[in-house]
């Protein structure tokens, strides 16, 4: 299955759970991508804390192949530029994402 999951927060609980869903799968052997939209893609900016153990579960899903997306409007907006963790993208890309999807998901 291929899943295409939309993550609209920076909130570190919704973060954390869809880096974990996104794992889960792809140790599942699904192909999953992760689109950053709205505040998810300040994803390089928040931080792990007490009971979210972010940066490690973003390292595992890039470990396991598991893609990720971000709007390129939402990063302008916040001024912030592409990174490694957060590569541009466009609404044709998110588009894309949705058309050749088998489930989407929207955290957040």
């Amino acid at each position: 299955m291929k899943l295409g999951i939309i993550l609209q927060s920076n909130k570190p609980e919704h973060v954390w759970n869809t880096f974990r869903l996104g794992i889960a799968a792809l140790k599942a052997n699904h192909h999953v991508e992760i689109f950053l939209m709205n505040e998810g893609s300040e994803l390089d900016s928040i931080p792990d804390g007490e009971h979210f153990d972010i940066s490690k579960r973003i390292a595992e899903y890039k470990e396991l192949k598991g893609t990720i997306f971000a709007c390129g409007t939402c990063l302008e907006i916040r001024g912030k530029k592409e990174t490694a963790m957060c590569p541009i993208s466009t609404m044709s890309d998110l588009l894309n994402m949705v058309e050749s999807s088998d489930k989407v998901l929207v955290f957040g």
